[in-house]
C-alpha cells in the first residue's frame, strides 16, 4: 500500500499540471489498484494543502518502511537463532544413558522402603559371634568399673584434702572434673595457699588427663566394636542373598612365606640351590614320631593303625602362632578348628585318604608331599617333614621295594646339608634293633644337625633293669652317632583317646615323679616335649638366619645362567612357560574353530560332494551298477528295475549313515586345512592342536535326527529318474565318465599287479615278472585268445583272428561276468598242453578283472556316446533306454546333491557350534591335566622357560622372606 502511495505520489508531482484528485477516487485506486482518477479544474488555493498531505504520507512510508523492517529483522534474528540453537544441542553429546543407569521415582521408593524393611528384620535377628559379644560387653563392663572406680578415688582424694588443709569444700566435679576449687577463703600465708592450689589443680589436671584419655581408650573400643559389627552385618546380609563375603588379604608370618618358598622347592633338583633349611622327622616304624609332631602341634592330627604303617607319603606341616587353633592344607580353603572332636575327625580322614591317594601303581609308599598348616597360639614357628618309618622287614601286603624305597626317601631328605634330623629311637625297645641311627651317623657323622629324641621313656624305665643305660643314651655315649642334643619324651600312654593335654599333665607329672630323673641324671632342659619344641625351633630359625642368603645368591647366579642361555638360543622370542603356551594355542585353536561358520556354503558343498561320492563309489558300483548290469544282460527294463530296487534298499539302508560319515570326514578336513591354512603360527602349538581336534572330532557325534531327515531327502532324490535339463543331463555324464575313468584305472593297475609288467616296461625299464605273474599272464593271453583251436595261420590273419577274438571276447564278458564250465576246461586243457597246471577257480579269479576291464570300457564308450543324446532324450519324454546308465548316475547324483545341502545346512546351523563347545571341553580338560601339557609341550624352548619361571618365582619369595626376616631381627 505505501509503494502504490509512492508511486503515485511522485507520478503527481512529475507532471506539469495539477489535477484535483477526490478523495474517494483515491482511496478507491489505493483500495483496488486500478488508475481510476477523476480529474478536476486545478484550484490554487489547494496547491499548500497537497504539500502538507505530501509530507504527512512520507512520514507515513517511513514509519510502515520501519515497521517492516523491524518486523523482517526480528523473523529473520529469530530463524537465525533457532538455527544456532539447533546447531548447538546437535554437537552437545548424548546423555541418554544417565536415564537407563539413575533410577526413577518408583525404583527411588521401593530402594528405601526395602532398606527401611531390611533394617527393622536386621535389627532383630542379626546373630553375632558369642564369643566377640561377650569380650566386648566384658571389656566394657571393665573399662566402667575402671572409670567409676578412678572417678571416686579422685573425689575421695581431694575431700581429704580439703579437710586436712582447712580449706572450704570446692565443688561437685562436674563435666569430667573440668571445674576448679573456689580460692581459699581463709586468711593464712600466701605463699603456702599459692602452692597448696597448685598442687590441687596439679592433681585435678593429672585425673582429668587419666580420665580423658580412658574415654578416648573406651570410644576407641566401642568404635571397632561397631565396625565388626557393620562387617558382620554386611556378611549375614551377603549370606542372606546366596553370596560369599570377598575374603581379606591376611598378612602373612615369617614361617608361612618360609614354608610358601619350600612349597616352591617341591621336587627341585638344583644341586646347591634349593637346599633350605626344614626339620626331617626320621626313626623306625612305630617309634612314636608322630605322636612328637603331635605334642609339638599340640593336636591329635594324624590317623593311627593298629600295627599298620600309618605314615606312607611326607607330610609338611608348617607351625606357626595364631590366635585360633586350626589346621588348613595348603591347597585347599577349609580350615578344620583343633578345639572341636568332630573336625579333628575330618582332619585324619582327610589326611588318610590323600595318604591312599598318592599311593599309585601298587607301591605301598609315595613321594608325593601333603602340605598343610597348623597355627595355634603358643606354637613354635617351624617346618617339619614327616617321613615314614624305617621298617627292617616287609610283610606280603607291601610292595617288593618298599623297604628301599623308604631308605632312599629319608636319605634324600637328610642329606640336605641344612636339614635337621629330628631322629626319634624308641626307648621301650633294645638300642640294638634300631635300624634309623645307622642311617642318620651315615648322612651326618659329626652331629652338627641332628637331634637325638628318646621316646616312651615311661615304659622303658619300667622295663630297664639298669637305668643307666638311658643315662648312656641322653648323654651319647650307646649310639655311634652324634647329635647336637639329646631329649627324652614321653608321648602318651598308648590310648587313643588321650588328648594333648591329658598327655601332657601325664609327662609332666612323669618327669616330677620318676626316680631315674629326680637322681639327677639327666638335666630339666632334657626332658619334655615343650623343651623339645624350644629347642628344634632355636636350632631351625638360627640355620635358617645362617643359610638363607647363601641360597638366594645361588638362585641369583642360577636365574643369571638361564637368561644368559635364553638370549644366546632364542633371542627374538618370548620367555612364555607352559600355561603360558597352552593358553596362546588355545586361544589360536578357538579363533580357527569360529571361522568355520565363515566358511562359504559353495565350498562346504564341494567338500561335502567329495567326501560323499568317496564314500558311495564303492557301493554304487560294486553293489548297484555291476550287479545289475550282470542281471540285466543287456534287457534295459530289467536293468532299470533292479538298479530302482537296489537304489532303494540303499536310501533305506546304509546310504543316511554313510552321508553322515562323509560329513564327519569333510569337517575334519575343513578343520585341518583352517589349522594348515594358519601359517604364522608357532609350531610349538601345534601338537595341543592336533591332540585337541582329534579329541574333540573323535568325541563330536552327529544328531540322531539328523538321519532321518537325511533319509526322506535321500529317497525323494532317488525317485526323480528325468533328467530336465542340458546341465544336470552333463553333470551325470561327467560324474559316470569320472567314475569309470577312475575305477578303470585301479583295474588296470590291478592286472599289471597280477600278470606284471608288460613288454615296454621289460626293455625299457628293466623289469621281469615273477614266477607267479608269468602264470597269471599265460591264463590272461588264454582267456584272450578263447576258442583258438585252428589250424597254422599267416601273421597278418593271425592278427585279425585275434582282434575278432578279442571283441566276441568283450561281447561275452559284458553279458556274462562268470565263466561256464566248458570255457574253463576249454582254457586249462590249452594251458596244461603249454606245460602250466592251474586249477578251475585259478582260471576263474583271473577273468574277473578282465572282465571288469573289458565291461569299464563299453560302459565309458557308451558314456561319451550318451553325451549327445540329450536331444533324443528330451524328445522321447525320458523313455529313451540306450542311455539308462546316465540317468542311473543322474539319480545317484541328485542323491549326493541333496545329501551335500543338507549337510550343510546341518554344519552351518548346528554341526559348528556343538564341535566348537565339545573343543572347548577338551581343552579345559587339557588345561586341567599337567602331565598332558608336559607332554605336548615339550623340548628345550619350553623346559628352559619353565627354570626360568620357577627360579623368578623362588627367588622373589626368598627376597621377600629376607626383607621380613631382616625386619624383625
Amino acid at each position: 500500500m505505501s509503494r502504490i502511495l509512492n508511486h503515485r505520489m511522485r507520478s503527481s508531482l512529475k507532471k506539469p499540471s495539477f489535477t484535483v484528485v477526490d478523495k474517494r477516487a483515491v482511496a478507491f485506486s489505493i483500495y483496488t489498484g486500478r488508475s481510476l482518477l477523476l480529474h478536476k479544474p486545478i484550484d490554487p488555493n489547494h496547491i499548500p494543502r497537497r504539500k502538507y498531505g505530501m509530507l504527512v504520507a512520507r512520514a507515513v512510508r517511513g514509519m510502515l518502511k520501519i515497521r517492516y523492517l523491524l518486523l523482517g529483522g526480528a523473523v529473520g534474528g529469530g530463524m537465525t537463532l533457532n538455527k544456532k540453537y539447533v546447531e548447538w544441542k546437535d554437537g552437545l553429546p548424548d546423555m541418554g544413558w544417565l536415564n537407563d543407569l539413575l533410577p526413577d521415582n518408583d525404583q527411588w521408593d521401593k530402594f528405601t522402603t526395602t532398606l527401611i524393611n531390611a533394617k527393622d528384620m536386621i535389627g532383630d535377628q542379626l546373630q553375632i559371634d558369642p564369643r566377640l559379644r561377650e569380650a566386648g560387653l566384658a571389656r566394657a563392663s571393665e573399662l566402667r568399673g575402671w572409670l567409676a572406680q578412678r572417678y571416686e578415688d579422685a573425689v575421695a582424694a581431694a575431700a581429704v584434702n580439703n579437710a586436712t588443709s582447712a580449706i572450704e569444700p570446692a565443688p561437685k566435679i562436674v563435666n569430667n572434673l573440668q571445674s576448679k576449687p573456689s580460692p581459699a577463703a581463709a586468711t593464712g600465708q600466701a605463699q603456702t595457699e599459692f602452692e597448696e592450689k597448685a598442687a590441687y589443680e596439679k592433681r585435678v589436671h593429672a585425673l582429668q588427663q587419666e580420665v580423658l584419655s580412658l574415654q578416648a581408650r573406651y570410644q576407641r573400643e566401642l568404635q571397632r566394636l561397631e565396625q565388626e559389627n557393620r562387617e558382620l552385618r554386611q556378611q549375614n546380609m551377603l549370606l542372606r542373598q546366596g553370596r560369599q563375603p570377598p575374603a581379606k588379604k591376611m598378612k602373612r608370618s615369617l614361617i608361612d612365606m618360609y614354608s610358601a618358598v619350600l612349597d616352591e622347592l617341591a621336587g627341585w633338583e638344583a644341586g646347591e640351590a634349593g637346599r633350605l633349611p626344614r626339620v626331617v622327622v626320621v626313626g623306625d616304624q612305630s617309634a612314636g614320631k608322630t605322636s612328637v609332631l603331635e605334642m609339638i602341634a599340640q593336636a591329635r592330627i594324624f590317623p593311627r593303625g593298629a600295627g599298620e604303617m600309618c605314615t606312607r607319603a611326607p607330610v609338611k606341616v608348617t607351625l606357626s602362632e595364631g590366635p585360633y587353633h586350626v589346621a588348613q592344607f595348603n591347597d585347599s580353603s577349609r580350615e578344620f578348628d583343633l578345639n572341636k572332636e568332630s573336625d579333628l575327625a575330618d582332619l585324619r580322614k582327610e589326611v588318610e585318604m590323600r595318604m591312599r591317594t598318592s599311593v599309585r601303581g601298587g607301591r605301598t609308599v609315595s613321594t608325593d608331599v601333603i602340605a598343610m598348616s597348623v597355627r595355634g597360639p603358643g606354637l613354635p614357628r617351624m617346618v617339619l617333614v614327616d617321613l615314614p618309618g624305617v621298617i627292617s622287614t616287609q610283610t606280603v601286603d607291601m610292595a617288593a621295594d618298599t623297604r628301599e624305597a623308604i631308605k632312599q626317601m629319608t636319605k634324600q631328605y637328610m642329606d640336605n646339608p641344612n636339614a635337621i634330623i629330628l631322629c626319634i629311637q624308641d626307648g621301650s625297645v633294645d638300642a640294638e634293633r634300631s635300624n634309623v641311627t645307622d642311617l642318620v651317623a651315615s648322612c651326618d657323622p659329626q652331629g652338627k644337625r641332628t637331634i637325638f629324641v628318646l621316646t616312651k621313656v615311661d615304659l622303658a624305665e619300667e622295663n630297664l633293669a639298669n637305668p643307666n643305660r638311658i643315662r648312656r643314651i641322653l648323654e651319647g655315649k650307646l649310639f655311634p652317632m652324634k647329635a647336637l642334643g639329646y631329649y627324652a619324651v614321653v608321648t602318651g600312654r598308648s590310648r587313643k583317646d588321650d588328648s594333648i593335654q591329658s598327655i601332657r599333665e601325664y609327662e609332666e607329672r612323669f618327669f616330677s615323679s620318676s626316680k631315674l630323673f629326680k637322681t639327677g641324671m639327666v638335666s630339666a632342659a632334657q626332658v619334655t616335649t615343650r623343651n623339645l619344641a624350644m629347642g628344634v625351633a632355636e636350632c631351625f630359625w638360627r640355620m635358617v638366619r645362617d643359610s638363607v642368603e647363601q641360597q638366594a645368591d645361588a638362585f641369583k647366579a642360577m636365574r643369571f645362567n638361564l637368561e644368559t642361555e635364553w638370549k644366546n638360543t632364542f633371542p627374538r622370542q618370548r620367555e612364555l612357560d607352559r600355561d603360558e603356551l597352552f593358553e596362546r594355542a588355545r586361544a589360536e585353536l578357538l579363533d580357527q574353530s569360529a571361522e568355520l561358520s565363515a566358511v562359504p556354503a559353495a565350498d562346504w558343498e564341494r567338500r561335502l560332494l567329495a567326501a560323499l561320492w568317496a564314500s558311495a563309489a564303492e557301493r554304487v558300483f560294486s553293489g548297484i551298477y555291476l550287479p545289475a548290469a550282470a542281471q540285466a544282460h543287456d534287457d534295459v527294463d530289467k536293468f532299470n528295475t533292479s538298479v530302482d530296487i537296489k537304489l532303494r534298499e540303499w536310501a533305506e539302508g546304509e546310504l543316511a549313515a554313510s552321508a553322515v560319515s562323509a560329513g564327519r570326514a569333510a569337517l575334519r578336513a575343513e578343520f585341518e586345512e583352517l589349522l594348515a591354512r594358519a601359517g604364522d603360527s608357532d609350531p610349538v602349538y601345534e601338537p595341543v592342536k592336533r591332540a585337541a581336534v582329534d579329541e574333540a572330532l573323535a568325541r563330536h557325534h552327529w544328531e540322531e535326527r539328523a538321519l532321518d531327515v537325511l533319509r526322506v531327502l535321500q529317497l525323494t532324490a532317488l525317485q526323480d529318474g528325468c533328467v530336465r535339463s542340458r546341465a544336470d543331463w552333463d553333470a551325470a555324464v561327467e560324474l559316470m565318465d569320472d567314475a569309470l575313468r577312475e575305477r578303470l584305472a585301479g583295474t588296470e593297475a590291478q592286472l599289471r599287479e597280477l600278470t606284471g609288467p608288460g613288454l615296454r616296461e621289460r626293455w625299457l625299464r628293466w623289469r621281469s615278472p615273477t614266477e607267479e605273474q608269468a602264470r597269471r599272464a599265460h591264463v590272461r593271453s588264454e582267456l584272450e585268445q578263447l576258442g583258438s583251436a585252428r589250424p597254422h595261420l599267416s601273421y597278418d590273419e593271425e592278427q585279425a583272428r585275434r582282434a575278432h577274438v578279442r571283441s566276441e571276447l568283450e561281447q561275452l564278458g559284458s553279458a556274462r561276468p562268470h565263466l561256464s564250465y566248458d570255457e574253463v576246461v576249454a582254457v586249462r586243457d590249452n594251458l596244461r598242453r603249454r606245460g602250466i597246471e592251474v586249477d578251475n577257480e585259478y582260471i576263474r579269479e583271473t577273468w574277473k578283472p578282465v572282465y571288469l576291464r573289458n565291461f569299464l570300457q563299453r560302459a565309458q564308450s557308451r558314456a561319451r556316446d550318451c553325451k549327445k543324446s540329450f536331444y533324443l532324450y528330451s524328445q522321447q519324454n525320458g523313455a529313451e533306454k540306450e542311455c539308462s546308465e546316465v540317468v542311473m548316475f543322474w539319480r545317484v547324483c541328485g542323491a549326493l546333491r541333496a545329501s551335500a545341502n543338507a549337510l550343510r545346512q546341518q554344519i552351518c546351523n548346528r554341526e559348528a557350534a556343538r564341535l566348537d563347545r565339545e573343543l572347548r571341553e577338551v581343552l579345559d580338560e587339557m588345561a586341567a591335566d599337567p602331565d598332558l601339557k608336559k607332554k605336548l609341550l615339550s623340548g628345550r624352548r619350553v623346559e628352559l622357560a619353565e627354570e626360568l619361571k620357577r627360579v623368578r618365582q623362588v627367588q622373589e619369595k626368598l627376597e621377600e622372606f629376607i626383607e621380613a626376616l631382616n625386619k624383625e631381627k
